[in-house]
């Protein structure tokens, strides 16, 4: 008995276990999300900004515009689908905003399909793309005989931008277009110098002449790139002058120099060109 009473007495705990520590809420996952959602949308804007051109931004813009015309005028008949276009000019406009008036003043017109220009029409464009045609027949041969020789067509390049038709004439690692670091044109560029003048000769549109030319080493103490570009482009100007076109057709001739090379090894000999473009307007 008495080694029973000294025993240590038995103590058991009972522990509560809580099955959790209660929901504290999502609110912060909604505003993550939110805030998420407008940076992909803030590196989408600044991709966009940097990867067109003004006309291609202001169609974007114009895509988000509201097109519903708000005035009775704007309507082009009495009722559904009565009239030929719901504004006053025959080219429906991309702004957003039906027109004010059955008769605008020329200031007043809508802007047309870029939103930029009152003269740009459908007409224009179609009348260009003909010219350009004509063109690219003359210099590949297509449905005729090439006005370019094959050792001349290796040196061109044509594309079309906003701007108008590009001609773009390159060197070769074998045949530069001009002697050494000069601007004394060699015999293959005299030939597509007249080969282009008879081209152009075809159409009436203004022309302009750019010059580009590879890096030159940095250890040069005077870098003639800017000097030798811009000599270049006026030699090929005073060239198609000489081979018969009107002074009045060149707009303009810039030197880039060693600024946009076109291969992205910049001492590359395929960055020496020169860019002689058929211009869409005289503007």
């Amino acid at each position: 008995m008495a080694g029973q009473s000294n025993a240590a007495p038995v103590i058991i705990k009972r522990k509560k276990v809580v099955g959790g520590d209660g929901h504290h809420g999502g609110a912060w996952k909604v505003a993550y999300a939110d805030f998420v959602t407008a940076m992909m949308a803030f590196f989408m804007l600044m991709w966009l900004l940097n990867a067109t051109t003004e006309k291609q931004r202001k169609g974007i813009a114009d895509y988000f515009s509201p097109t519903i015309p708000l005035s009775r005028v704007s309507g082009g008949g009495d009722g559904s689908f009565g009239g030929d276009s719901v504004f006053s000019e025959d080219q429906i406009a991309q702004n957003g905003t039906g027109a004010s008036s059955l008769k605008p003043a020329e200031e007043r017109q809508a802007m047309g399909q870029t939103g930029t220009d009152t003269t740009e029409t459908a007409g224009d464009a179609a009348a260009f793309a003909e010219e350009v045609r004509k063109i690219e027949e003359a210099l590949m041969g297509i449905g005729g005989e090439s006005m370019v020789s094959e050792q001349a067509a290796r040196h061109i390049v044509t594309r079309v931008t906003d701007e108008g038709l590009i001609v773009e004439l390159f060197d070769l690692n074998d045949e530069p277009l001009f002697l050494d670091d000069t601007d004394r044109p060699a015999p293959i560029l005299t030939e597509m110098a007249g080969m282009l003048t008879r081209v152009f000769l075809l159409v009436e549109n203004g022309v302009a002449v750019n010059g580009h030319i590879r890096a030159l080493p940095a250890v040069l103490r005077d870098n003639p790139s800017w000097d030798l570009s811009t000599a270049r482009a006026m030699r090929v100007r005073a060239m198609l002058e000489a081979e018969g076109l009107a002074p009045q057709r060149l707009k303009r001739v810039t030197g880039y120099a060693d600024r946009k090379p076109a291969l992205r090894n910049p001492m590359a000999p395929r960055n020496n060109r020169l860019e002689v473009i058929l211009l869409r307007s005289d503007a």
